[in-house]
Formats: structure tokens, sequence, C-alpha cells
């Protein structure tokens, strides 16, 4: 139970997340409605806005909470794409690294013994060629970030190679993202028009939204795929010279 404790205040405070609707500030129109308040904050207190948001990053990915592309994007537009980008690859990193601590002592060694010799082959396979198997699971953008942060811990992936791999394997998406921010302004200005005149008509279905991911564009996928393609390479070249041998 002493171990399990971690989970259960993780699963906690997630439940109390969405329980006093704090989801609601992670949103695009929370984001759109408080604009002009955040970037005066920033403007006036820089540093203080830059660790609170570091702090909130940390908080997000350890919990696995919605709303990591968001924060990443709205973090270009804030404080600029390379600062941002800078900021959230070493806040992603220390939240992550902290659910895989959790996980890793609190399950990962209860699920390896059960599982017995099945999970210990896996463990083996992945453990051969850790770093670059974390490399491509962290660039192509096809698994959820959270279940990359845990997978590992039940594989016995050591602390230091999935610390090397969690951070420079998130440095290209988290920098095209935050680099995306730096056109979110007239994005927001945009859709607060169009919902403002859905308004004056009358109408009463009108919401102001507007879904991040779609910034990303096929060619930018496909980047992320040729990179992670790129971080599999040793582990094929690896498996070829022992077909030679």
């Amino acid at each position: 139970m002493r171990k399990l404790f971690p989970v259960l205040l993780i699963l906690m405070a997630i439940a109390a997340f969405f329980i006093f609707g704090l989801d609601e500030y992670l949103t695009f129109r929370a984001l759109s409605e408080n604009r002009d308040r955040l970037i005066e904050f920033v403007t006036a207190n820089y540093v203080a806005a830059a660790l609170l948001y570091m702090g909130l990053y940390v908080v997000i990915v350890a919990l696995s909470l919605p709303g990591g592309a968001l924060m990443t994007v709205t973090g270009g537009f804030l404080f600029g794409w390379v600062a941002a980008g800078l900021m959230t690859v070493f806040a992603a990193t220390i939240g992550a690294t902290l659910l895989f601590l959790i996980a890793a002592t609190s399950l990962g060694e209860p699920l390896r013994k059960k599982a017995g010799p099945k999970l210990k082959k896996l463990e083996e396979g992945f453990a051969e060629n850790a770093l670059s198997y974390l490399l491509f699971l962290r660039l192509v953008p096809l698994f959820p970030f959270w279940l990359v942060n845990i997978a590992p811990a039940f594989l016995g992936v050591k602390l230091r190679t999935y610390i090397v791999g969690t951070f420079f394997g998130i440095i290209p998406g988290t920098f095209v993202f935050a680099y995306l921010g730096g056109g979110l302004d007239s994005i927001i200005r945009e859709q607060q028009s169009v919902y403002q005149a859905c308004v004056d008509a009358g109408r009463t279905d009108c919401v102001l939204d507007f879904k991040i991911t779609s910034l990303v564009t096929p060619e930018i996928i496909l980047s992320f795929c040729a990179l992670g393609v790129i971080a599999l390479l040793p582990v094929v070249i690896k498996k070829l010279r022992k077909q030679k041998i």
C-alpha cells in the first residue's frame, strides 16, 4: 500500500482536476478570453510568469492531464518560440521523469513479478536498444504522450536512459508547437471576430473554439516520422551485423 500511495495521490489529483472544472482553463476559449491579462502579466512579471508556466507544465505532464499542446503553443505566443521551447523541454522532461519514477516504483516491480518470462523477454529486447526505441516513440506522433511516459517504467529502462531519450526526443515537436504559437494571436483575433459575428446574428449555437492540433500539417507529421526512422537506424544496423556474423 505504501508503494501504491503515490499512484493513489495522482488518481485523486486527476479526479479533483475534472470535478472542480479546472480543465476549462486549459482551453482555447479560456486563452482567448484572458489574452490581454496574460500578456500584461508576462510583460510585468516575466521571470515569475516563466516559473509559473514551467511549474504548471510539470504538473500537467506528471498527472497526464490534457492540454499539453495548447500549453506549448501558448508558451510560444507569450514568451517567444525559443524561450518557450527551452522552458517546455525542461519542464516536460521533469514531469515525465516524476511520472516514470512513480510508475516504476509503484507498479513496475509488482507487474514484472506477476508477468513472468513473457515480460522479461520483452524487457530484454527493449533494454538492448532502449535509447533508440525511446527516441522513436517520442519523435513519431502516433503514441499518446502519457503512455510513452509510463511504458518504459514497466520494461526496466534505466532512469538515465529515460531522461536522455525524453529530453532529446521531445525537442523537435516542442519547438514546432512553440513556433506555431507565434501566429496564435492572429488566430485568436480571427476566432473572436467569427464568434462575435455569430452572436450579432442572433444565433444560439456560437462557439469560441479552435483545435490547436489543426495547425499540424501533413508535412510536419512526415518530418517527425522521418526522424523516428532515423532514430531506429542503429537498431537496424546492429541486427544486420548480427545476421552477417
